[in-house]
């Protein structure tokens, strides 16, 4: 499909070294990937291009939106965003797939046959937001993912909203730590 023209909007996240960016198509069929670093992008082009911008620390992508975040506050949105608007567009007309799904590692929170109710039931409410990692007596350790991760606000919204909400659908639950790698 060739794509002549391309309107790519901006939303602004609670991170402020974090941009989404909408390109008004499809990026993801199902759930998000997060890419950390360029090492973690080898199963994504579009990951790999977005990295060889000067200043992007990580990018994550969601059914419709990119979200990329920024090395630090040094570095200003009004330099980056002209390169990553120009690299998604490039991107986009070149009819590459975002992602080489034979290269593409599983998702964590894929359901497995060793999950038992309670684990199946975290990681269903946990896709696309949070990384689950594992529970362990009680407490579901997980791990933040896109522009969550570095946000100041983070452990607020760990505490006050994910284990708020784990806790009312799942009793079992009784706190959330984050993990970081």
């Amino acid at each position: 499909m060739f794509i002549r023209n391309m309107f790519i909007q901006t939303q602004d996240t609670p991170n402020p070294n974090s941009l989404k960016f909408l390109p008004g198509r499809v990026v993801l069929e199902t759930g998000t990937m997060d890419f950390a670093g360029p090492r973690d992008a080898y199963c994504s082009p579009l990951a790999r291009q977005l990295f060889r911008i000067d200043g992007v620390k990580s990018v994550f992508f969601g059914p419709d939106f990119i979200t990329i975040t920024k090395a630090n506050g040094e570095t200003e949105w009004k330099v980056i965003k002209p390169d990553v608007f120009a690299t998604i567009m490039d991107f986009f007309t070149s009819g590459l797939p975002v992602v080489n799904e034979a290269d593409a590692p599983r998702a964590d929170t894929a359901p497995s046959e060793d999950d038992d109710e309670v684990v199946a039931m975290i990681k269903e409410l946990l896709d696309t937001r949070i990384r689950y990692c594992r529970f362990e007596d009680g407490i579901v350790k997980l791990k933040l993912q896109g522009s969550c991760t570095s946000c100041p606000s983070s452990i607020i919204t760990l505490k006050n909203g994910i284990q708020n909400m784990l806790q009312f659908y799942v009793p079992e639950v009784e706190g959330v730590e984050q993990v970081r790698s």
